[in-house]
């Protein structure tokens, strides 16, 4: 069925303000990862960031594909009930441990962000999709950055499990506003739920396009959760010596990085996608440069507004990119390349803890430099293979 003519200007900033408010519950623990340690103490509390990066994945994996075969609207207001209720245990976690749990759960159920994303696509008419998937995109970017602006102020001023008591009644009310305001849309296939995660395979192996994007993205967003889960603690050492609530400052700094979204956009559905990706693995590597050449506080403000613009500017890029690729599994396509994009993320988390406690904020610069060295690699292979497939069609047509 068709429903783009419902798509309003009005409806597609409701849902880039609900996606900001979903994907903000997976970033609050990192401006507050100093006051949760002190709080409570123990290996696990540094393992936070990284579980909820794993529950994002994991939900990527196991529900954002549920878009595909169930009506949208009833399950995006599901979710943001989970997500609600999924933050209650987060505020009442009497442990490190239970708090890292707590941490998968809002993970999986955050991904209603992602729910959101790709049925904006859907709405959208193809020769707008880049702009409005660019809009939704900037809604998303808000919520990321935002949210340890949040988060930072909320932990140094009444405490870490205040942050997540405040973020309870704006999942509630987000999902209530998506059922007020999202169309019903059915979907536009009859597979099962095990035909459908069966299914994932086939387009990752069916599309290297696809292949490369989420590959390029995981390199790059590896480099960007590297930077966030270490701030904090490298902030609290001397010589800045400064707090929760500075970390979560830098969320405003990057919210340059916003201005990337509509603008990659809008680029991507004049010109194709591929060379906003490629300028965002060379400038993600000119970031790192940066964070580890000059290491004062003007220092991380350049890099930090590098890093923000170009690994924004690459993700709405692909996006593009992919949702072109198969109309009608839009939503397992972004399954595909957001699950293998997040595993790039915890593991550049989990990453970027081992070098912070081996080598310091040296050793953090040093994964950095070497992801985005390996995200610009991947778009020099990809750029030689669509040369070669390019020459290839020329002879075949000159036969």
């Amino acid at each position: 069925m068709s429903d783009r003519h419902v798509l309003t200007r009005g409806l597609t900033l409701s849902m880039a303000t609900a996606t900001g408010l979903a994907v903000a519950n997976i970033y609050y623990n990192q401006p507050m990862l100093g006051v949760i340690e002190r709080d409570l103490p123990g290996a696990f509390a540094t393992l936070i960031p990284t579980a909820t990066q794993l529950g994002y994945a994991g939900g990527l994996f196991l529900l954002v594909p549920l878009g595909d075969i169930l009506e949208r609207k009833r399950l995006i207001v599901i979710q943001f009930l989970l997500l609600a209720a999924a933050l209650v245990t987060a505020a009442l976690a009497p442990g490190a441990a239970a708090l890292a749990l707590s941490s998968v759960l809002v993970g999986a159920a955050a991904t209603v962000a992602q729910q959101i994303v790709p049925f904006a696509a859907h709405l959208a008419p193809a020769e707008k999709r880049g702009a409005v998937v660019g809009t939704v995109m900037a809604g998303l970017l808000s919520g990321i950055l935002l949210s340890r602006t949040l988060a930072g102020f909320v932990a140094s001023h009444a405490g870490w499990r205040e942050m997540f008591w405040l973020s309870v009644p704006l999942a509630l009310a987000a999902g209530a506003w998506m059922a007020v305001r999202l169309p019903r849309h059915q979907p536009d296939t009859d597979l099962t739920y095990r035909q459908l995660m069966g299914s994932l395979a086939h387009l990752w192996r069916e599309f290297p396009e696809l292949r490369f994007a989420a590959a390029t993205q995981a390199a790059l967003f590896a480099a960007f959760t590297a930077f966030w889960t270490i701030l904090a603690l490298h902030l609290q050492h001397p010589p800045l010596s400064m707090g929760a609530d500075i970390a979560g400052l830098f969320g405003i700094v990057g919210a340059v990085g916003i201005l990337a979204a509509p603008l990659a956009g809008r680029i991507a559905d004049r010109h194709g996608p591929h060379r906003v990706v490629a300028l965002g693995a060379g400038l993600t590597l000119l970031s790192w440069v940066v964070f580890g050449l000059w290491s004062s506080l003007p220092g991380l403000v350049a890099g930090v507004i590098i890093l923000d613009f170009a690994v924004q500017g690459a993700l709405i890029s692909n996006q593009s990119l992919i949702y072109a690729l198969r109309p009608e599994a839009r939503a397992r396509l972004n399954t595909v390349f957001m699950s293998v994009m997040f595993l790039g993320g915890s593991a550049g988390s989990a990453a970027a803890t081992q070098a912070w406690q081996q080598a310091g904020w040296s050793g953090v610069s040093a994964l950095g430099v070497g992801l985005g060295a390996l995200a610009s690699l991947i778009q020099v292979v990809g750029l030689r293979r669509r040369r070669g497939l390019a020459l290839l069609g020329a002879d075949v047509g000159k036969e």
